[in-house]
């Protein structure tokens, strides 16, 4: 041992001799002579104590350097954002019903609600009800959409073939399409185009307000705010009229109080496993009120059913239970058009559309499209064109933007059109029965128009927008009025008037493009605010992970004392400065402030510890393999192609690594080294292609990409066959980790337990829950459904509680992975005549390594349960992998090097992919929340989430700390500095991909693939960070803290 080491006899580990130890100590203390001057003699145990003191601090302090680490991404991320993905100005300005924004047209007089107070009502009552994610093609016949198949011209050109044979969404929702056909004046049925972000919440926003959403208000989708700004349904309640919501419980969110309590009824809208609860419940509640005696109780009803959206995301528009849905629904509104009032409107919508897979949030024409019905018994409808009375074949085709349902239910029921609103009147609703009223179309146009023209007049005067920026929109108003004002007294369907409807319809679109443009400006200083911050934190945090030499647990304390003293500093600094600044730009100097000043203290630490600095240059192949795999893919991300295809381009650098890895491993001295490092570069580039089966397509990847990820690319749900996967990874992977453990004779004790019974046994279970979850969705056991749910929530939970409950009480109570044998030789002995004792202590060489890695295995089987089958066998792959990986780092001595934790980066990035995710809002499987729990509880359903979309690169993250503990000896110094090191190394990898995708959004903020393309690859890139942050922190660093205290009880601390 080394001067100043601690660590406890073998004889105390065994238990052996005991008791002679202490009978002899005592003899020599009665025996000793009277001290004379006192020499310092340690005590082993109080210099165990003091070591682990020490430990413990100094990792305290490595924990508080990393969150200081921490605090400046967020910092450099909300800021960054903040300036992006901005809201817009909500005016608190309000319609009045006596005030119309132009003079009426016919003399028409103002204010009275009950005749109409801009213009005369239509409709005394409204029914409407949306029909969540209700997408055009689903409402029109499949003859109607397609021609008849070429047998010949789709063998010579498959791609461009139409489908052979209706999907199970086609002809199931025909009412719509029938009405709209038969009879055209009493029904009229249009694609219906959402802008986006496609998510419920911003689409009611939409269909109330009349305005645009911006992007970042898709994060309030699950955390609803009441709208404060004019709309429709605060229209209607301050004319008194009496409101009734039935269905998703997202509009009691958006509108507190403001339905009739008796008679409304919400539901849970988040629980996509749900297809029938939310659908009954609204038929239930919504056929009574449609009775003479009840007519009296309201005045518009508002239902949203959600089956059909939640079809989608359970199972995909593909399948048997869409049908279903559809049929539901197709025989609700059969039922109601027979059943509804001959005053009353009723409206049928959806809110937008689904992707290939059921998903929605993006803005994919699929996305966007929903469809839109009115109907009423009076027969008021027209088309301008004869030809029109069919409804288009598809979305392409006479299209009407979702905001334009504002202006036209606020019409047609004597309501002020709301203030802020954009949209324009539906023609079909105002040109007449027989399509030539083009007075009252330029009159309701003119009103719209009218209101749009203050709206902006106000918003410029907010913003201080000057003349020049809406100079053509000016224009065309001019014009407009020009024209209303030269028709005089011409007929109603003269060219004159149609000219005249036309120019206020061109005003609408040109501000709706204005619109558009100003709330598509960015806030460019806080942009390059945050940009700035993210930046400076990647140099000192590069600095601190790979230039500087020596040991970083001594002078981490410095690194974190001044960090955190120029964090506090810059903030109070900040709100000085601030005071007299406008209340908008306080934040952004506060920040700014704050973390500069952060920086730029921690950042003066290496200045003091020049002399400890390297060259940033790599010295190695690996160094400069790890440099330009991290730079390389974050200059990438500049062109959208290599963003879309970054899971195959995560592929071949990860082969590349193999290679690598390979060639190196033959060259190594040793045979053993040899041996294992060429086994395992192999095996673990065999297992990279192996794991590539598994797949999930974007849009912009077809037609040259096949998701093998479900059952089919039109399809949530898994095939038979891949419910063998989860099985087979439960028989396999604890045999494959055991062989780890078995190579460095650490399947010892609690490892036996674990890897070999509790971890295959929750295995097993998460196989059983996918099976059990195959039988629920294809009906194996008719009338068990409840049943069916119930056991698999419950086998779910148990998984869970196995994994993060049983497993962390075993990981934290747990010994050092050893075993002990003494062999005592009779033929020899000692010098007290007892025979002496050879001792063998089997898993010595990985003692740290063997113990750390059982956390990786607990967090893997709460990751594993979250996953459909495909991604729970990709998840496995990828602990084989991470196993490979240590053998192939320890067999090349490769601890020291950048390449491990920059290739555990590459490697949960790329099973991020085959897990079924994809740098897409539309991936998110949402449904994953419900697979351990009945309805949405905080917090457990985000982490729940979070567990599903990032599993892989929190498996990684956790896995850093065993590149540096796997295989070293128990007493090795310098290891806290070493995994500072390596979690330092792999937090950079991630910062620098955050960095780029940051900038290249921010670059490119004008292209048109943006929103589709950039941004969210930006959110994902902040989000992983951030991710990676808090779990590199909580538990890997923690979890290594755990391990080293455990095994230095026997080995001491070896610094």
């Amino acid at each position: 041992m080394e001067n100043g080491d601690v660590f406890t006899p073998l004889s105390d580990i065994t238990g052996q001799n005991g008791a002679a130890k202490v009978q002899k100590q005592e003899r020599q203390e009665s025996q000793a002579p009277a001290p004379g001057p006192r020499a310092t003699i340690q005590d082993p145990d109080k210099a165990k104590r003091i070591g682990q003191v020490h430990f413990k601090a100094a990792h305290g302090i490595i924990i508080a350097f990393f969150t200081f680490i921490l605090v400046l991404h967020i910092l450099g991320i909300y800021l960054f954002t903040s300036g992006f993905l901005l809201t817009r100005l909500v005016l608190d300005h309000t319609s009045e019903c006596a005030i119309p924004p132009i003079d009426s047209a016919k003399a028409y007089t103002a204010g009275d609600a009950e005749k109409g107070c801009w213009h005369p009502k239509t409709f005394d009552k409204a029914i409407v009800i949306i029909v969540d994610a209700l997408r055009y093609d689903f409402t029109i016949p499949f003859e109607a959409q397609f021609e008849p198949t070429n047998l010949s011209a789709a063998a010579s050109s498959p791609s461009q073939a139409p489908p052979a044979a209706p999907r199970h969404f086609h002809n199931a929702f025909p009412v719509l399409y029938e009405t709209a056909k038969n009879e055209p004046n009493n029904a009229f049925l249009l694609p219906f185009i959402a802008d986006p972000p496609t998510a419920t919440m911003q689409r009611l926003k939409g269909l109330t307000t009349g305005t645009l959403p911006t992007f970042i208000d898709v994060g309030s989708n699950f955390a609803g705010q009441a709208i404060d700004e004019d709309n429709l349904v605060a229209q209607l309640k301050n004319a008194s009229k009496r409101l009734v919501h039935l269905g998703d419980d997202t509009w009691h969110a958006l509108f507190p109080d403001y339905f009739e309590s008796n008679l409304t009824h919400a539901y849970d809208s988040f629980n996509v496993w749900d297809l029938h609860t939310v659908d009954n419940g609204v038929t239930e509640h919504l056929f009574p009120l449609l009775k003479a005696e009840n007519a009296s109780k309201w005045d518009v009803i508002f239902g949203h059913y959600l089956g059909v959206d939640h079809a989608g995301h359970r199972y995909g528009p593909d399948h048997p239970a869409m049908t279903a849905k559809l049929n539901q629904m197709d025989d609700v509104f059969r039922r109601m058009i027979q059943e509804v009032g001959d005053d009353t409107l009723l409206v049928v919508m959806g809110d937008h559309g689904m992707d290939a897979k059921g998903d929605h949030g993006g803005e994919s024409d699929d996305e966007i499209q929903a469809a839109l019905w009115m109907y009423s018994k009076k027969g008021i409808f027209g088309r301008t064109n004869p030809a029109y009375a069919t409804p288009p074949a598809n979305a392409k085709i006479r299209p009407v933007g979702q905001i334009d349902l504002v202006p036209t239910l606020s019409l047609l029921l004597g309501m002020p059109i709301p203030f802020n609103n954009l949209g324009k009147p539906i023609e079909e609703a105002f040109v007449g029965k027989k399509g030539a009223d083009y007075e009252n179309l330029a009159t309701v146009n003119r009103l719209t128009a009218a209101q749009i023209h203050r709206y902006q007049h106000e918003y410029a005067r907010a913003r201080g927008l000057d003349e020049s920026t809406r100079a053509t929109a000016l224009s065309l108003w001019a014009s407009a009025n020009n024209a209303w004002s030269s028709v005089g007294k011409s007929k109603s369907n003269s060219e004159q008037m149609r000219n005249v409807y036309e120019a206020y319809a061109a005003y609408q679109q040109d501000t709706l493009s204005i619109c558009r443009d100003l709330w598509a400006r960015f806030d460019i200083p806080r942009m390059l605010s945050g940009v700035t911050i993210l930046a400076s934190s990647l140099v000192v945090l590069a600095l601190y992970a790979r230039v500087l030499h020596g040991d970083r647990a001594e002078v981490t304390p410095v690194f974190f004392t001044r960090g955190a003293i120029g964090l506090a500093f810059g903030a109070i600094f900040g709100v000085g400065v601030t005071v007299f600044m406008p209340e908008e730009a306080r934040s952004h100097v506060v920040i700014l402030s704050s973390a500069l000043y952060g920086v730029v203290g921690c950042a003066s630490t290496f200045y003091s510890l020049k002399y400890r600095l390297m060259s940033p240059i790599p010295n190695s192949i690996w160094g400069w393999t790890s440099v330009i795999f991290t730079l390389a893919l974050s200059a990438g991300f500049a062109a959208n192609s290599f963003t879309i295809w970054e899971d195959e381009i995560l592929l071949h650098f990860l082969t590349t690594f193999g290679v690598l890895a390979l060639i190196s491993s033959f060259r190594q001295k040793r045979i053993a080294d040899r041996t294992l490092g060429v086994y395992h570069s192999i095996l673990f580039t065999v297992l990279l292609r192996i794991a590539s089966f598994s797949r999930l397509c974007r849009e912009e990847q077809m037609p040259y990409c096949k998701s093998t990820y479900y059952a089919s690319a039109l399809s949530t749900t898994s095939a038979p066959w891949q419910l063998v996967i989860p099985a087979a990874a439960a028989l396999l992977i604890p045999t494959f980790i055991k062989s780890y453990y078995e190579g460095t004779r650490n399947y010892q004790h609690n490892a036996t337990l674990w890897i070999g019974l509790v971890l295959r046994f929750g295995l097993f279970l998460s196989a059983a829950y996918w099976t059990i979850d195959a039988a629920d969705d294809g009906n194996w056991f008719p009338g068990w459904e409840n049943i069916l749910r119930i056991t698999k929530r419950f086998l779910a939970q148990i998984v869970l509680f196995i994994s993060l409950g049983f497993g962390y009480a075993i990981y934290n109570w747990s010994k050092p992975l050893l075993n002990v044998i003494i062999d005592r030789d009779e033929t020899r002995k000692d010098q007290t005549g007892a025979p002496k004792e050879a001792i063998t202590v089997l898993g010595f060489a990985n003692v740290h390594g063997s113990r750390y890695a059982l956390l990786i295995t607990i967090w893997y089987l709460a990751v594993a349960v979250l996953q459909k089958p495909m991604g729970a066998g990709a998840i496995s792959i990828l602990v084989w992998q991470i196993f490979s990986l240590f053998e192939i780092i320890d067999t090349n001595n490769l601890r020291h090097s950048s390449i491990g934790p920059v290739v555990l980066g590459l490697l949960g990035s790329f099973h991020f992919f085959k897990t079924g995710h994809q740098a897409t809002l539309s991936s998110i499987q949402w449904e994953s929340a419900f697979i351990p729990l009945a309805k949405i509880r905080y917090p457990w359903t985000p982490m729940i989430l979070i567990l599903n979309s990032f599993g892989a690169q929190i498996l990684c993250a956790i896995a850093v700390p065993a590149l540096v503990l796997w295989k070293v000896k128990p007493q090795k110094k310098g290891l806290l500095s070493m995994l500072a090191k390596a979690v330092a190394t792999h937090i950079l990898f991630y910062a620098t991909v955050n960095l780029a995708t940051t900038m290249w959004a921010g670059h490119l903020r004008r292209h048109l693939m943006l929103y589709r393309i950039f941004s969210p690859r930006f959110m994902l890139g902040a989000v992983v960070l951030v991710v990676v942050d808090v779990v590199s922190i909580a538990v890997a660093l923690w979890g290594a803290r755990m391990s080293m205290l455990s095994s230095a009880e026997v080995f001491g601390f070896g610094g």
